[in-house]
């Protein structure tokens, strides 16, 4: 297998409520590529020289402004944050979802619009479901995901 170090292809992880951590270093580890988690409170990463734990301040939004700044066309972001992954994509990197669905610039708008269809609608006391409960097929889809756009930067 081919290192893909050398290649400045990189994971950032809006860590703060990620379910999907251990994913991530578990493929970080096989691909040989460097992960920066990121979070505005202390949080427990393997001790790697792989794994960088990024500590911003508790100022809203300090973490999404990080990545935001950070990500590039060879970056790999999770998160759950639809506005972050916006803001990411028009910095031309590859966003993935913690269920594994990845966000693309042909499905952010529609999933933007629906974020704030629904923040209006609990605005208005409206009682609304939120996402399902997390699953093992959505962390499958999610290793996958992740595994597949690495391999594509790597090519790339």
């Amino acid at each position: 297998m081919v290192s893909m170090v050398s290649g400045s292809i990189r994971i950032l992880v809006d860590a703060d409520a990620c379910p999907v951590k251990d994913e991530v270093y578990k493929v970080a580890f096989r691909r040989e590529v460097p992960v920066r988690v990121v979070s505005n409170a202390r949080m427990r990463v393997p001790s790697h020289p792989l794994i960088e734990r990024v500590l911003v301040s508790d100022k809203f939004d300090a973490a999404d402004d990080w990545i935001a700044v950070e990500a590039d066309a060879k970056t790999v972001v999770i998160t759950g944050d639809i506005l972050l992954a916006d803001r990411c994509l028009k910095s031309g990197a590859t966003v993935i979802g913690h269920n594994g669905k990845p966000f693309t610039s042909a499905s952010i708008g529609g999933a933007i619009a629906t974020r704030a269809i629904m923040a209006d609608l609990r605005a208005g006391g409206d009682a609304i479901g939120g996402p399902g409960p997390f699953a093992k097929t959505d962390r499958s889809r999610f290793l996958q995901a992740l595994d597949e756009a690495l391999v594509r930067l790597g090519r790339a």
